[in-house]
């Protein structure tokens, strides 16, 4: 419980002094008059606490969310109930950990039936454990004269994890099919690595799958029909360093990867292929089996959530070393990292080249739509071209570094931080449909 003026009442003290003071001055023997005015405020200060709503009789509550995700906002609602005679309005106000921020700093209600609720918006800045520390609420008393408040400490814990909602709403929108008979089966028939069915050829159809034997045999065009290839491994390799850890459009770059990298692991275990996670910084920090099915979809999801953040440098040659020692068949990698200076991308290059060497790299690069702005801004300071010029340099590093990847036979990934999820899925699917694994 807390008590302290407000300003009402500091400004009634302040316009007494003056007076008090001037009195003092001029008839010294009345001053105990000028002290008089002193304990009129004091004492309407405690007949304002006597006559509002005691903070005893006040219960503060809290309902957190269970779980949040990442970049998806979520309510934390503050109730304060008084048993008895309640103030008109009172101020909530929350206190949370340094992996949460709430808006806004707080809230001024009307009570009704003694009652009072507030809606406090919580947003998640790094994926962990968020707590909700405090819980704050104050009000005046009738004369406006004296704050009382009363606060809590709920210690309500929020995990913070991955955006599965919006991974899950994407890939529904990818998956929906308009079915108003009832449910369908689904073949994907087409451009694929495995042979399906013949069937007689077609206009559109590629003129390299016809089959000349059958086609002599039935005297008529006969085409090879293919589907998709299943049961590939797909193998999500996430660098987790000090540098995935920096922002990019509001998100760290991590956390960006680990949503793009959830998609697609529910894409691919829908499609039929085997999904596996591996993270490094300075050494391996995960590395899962690959698990087939859709209902390993939970088990991906909860080794994601456990990729922390790291301040640590990046080591490529071990990290992606024991990546590939891990890897029995072909498979896809997928490459979730980033890079500062020549040093680390030339070590960088040369490993990801001996991957090259057996399996299909999808190397993801995330547009700094910062810097890009950047180089096109017109300079107005000297500060101005400096950073201009260092924006640019940047920016040519990247484009050659990715060059030189694209070179090898990498498949590059270039896309707005927004948009990274859906342009590797579309990579992906490419790959499965020209049968490169």
């Amino acid at each position: 419980m807390g008590l302290y003026p407000t300003a009402r009442a500091i400004g009634l003290m302040a316009a007494g002094a003056a007076p008090a003071l001037a009195l003092a001055v001029a008839a010294p023997q009345l001053w105990t008059l000028a002290a008089a005015w002193i304990l009129l405020a004091v004492g309407l200060m405690l007949a304002d606490v006597m006559l509002a709503a005691s903070p005893r009789a006040l219960t503060l509550s809290a309902a957190a969310p269970p779980l949040m995700g990442m970049g998806r906002p979520e309510t934390l609602r503050v109730t304060a109930a008084f048993e008895r005679a309640a103030p008109p309005r009172v101020e909530v106000a929350a206190g949370v950990g340094p992996r949460l921020t709430v808006t806004p700093d707080r809230r001024v209600l009307a009570t009704r039936e003694g009652r009072a609720e507030a809606e406090l918006t919580l947003e998640a800045v790094r994926r962990g454990e968020g707590r909700v520390e405090a819980l704050w609420v104050r009000w005046r008393g009738p004369l406006g004269l004296m704050w009382l408040q009363r606060e809590v400490s709920p210690g309500a814990v929020v995990p913070i994890l991955p955006d599965i909602a919006g991974v899950k709403e994407q890939a529904l929108r990818l998956f929906a099919r308009d079915a108003p008979l009832g449910a369908k089966p689904l073949i994907d028939t087409g451009e694929g690595a495995e042979f399906h069915a013949l069937k007689e050829f077609q206009t559109g159809m590629d003129l390299g799958d016809i089959d000349w034997k059958q086609s002599a045999r039935h005297a008529r065009l006969i085409g090879r029909e293919y589907r998709t290839e299943r049961n590939h491994q797909v193998m999500l390799a996430l660098d987790c360093g000090r540098l995935m850890s920096a922002p990019v459009a509001g998100l760290p770059r991590l956390d960006r990867s680990i949503n793009a990298a959830l998609l697609l692991a529910f894409v691919s275990l829908r499609m039929g292929d085997r999904v596996g996670v591996f993270a490094f910084d300075s050494r391996p920090r995960v590395a899962s089996g690959a698990a087939s099915g859709p209902s390993a979809f939970p088990l991906v999801q909860r080794i994601c959530a456990g990729i922390d953040y790291s301040v640590e440098e990046t080591n490529f040659t071990l990290g992606l070393t024991a990546l590939s020692g891990r890897l029995d068949r072909r498979a896809t990698v997928v490459v979730f990292t980033d890079f500062a200076d020549a040093t680390s991308a030339e070590l960088m290059v040369e490993n990801v080249a001996r991957l090259l060497r057996t399996h299909v790299v999808l190397f993801v690069v995330f547009r700094d739509e910062e810097v890009e702005r950047r180089v096109t801004a017109e300079p107005v300071t000297p500060e101005d071209v400096t950073r201009t010029v260092i924006a640019e340099r940047l920016l040519r590093q990247r484009e050659a570094v990715t060059a030189r990847l694209r070179r090898l036979g990498a498949q590059i990934v270039d896309a707005p931080a927004d948009a990274l999820a859906s342009v590797l899925l579309n990579e992906y699917l490419d790959v499965k449909r020209r049968g490169l694994v």
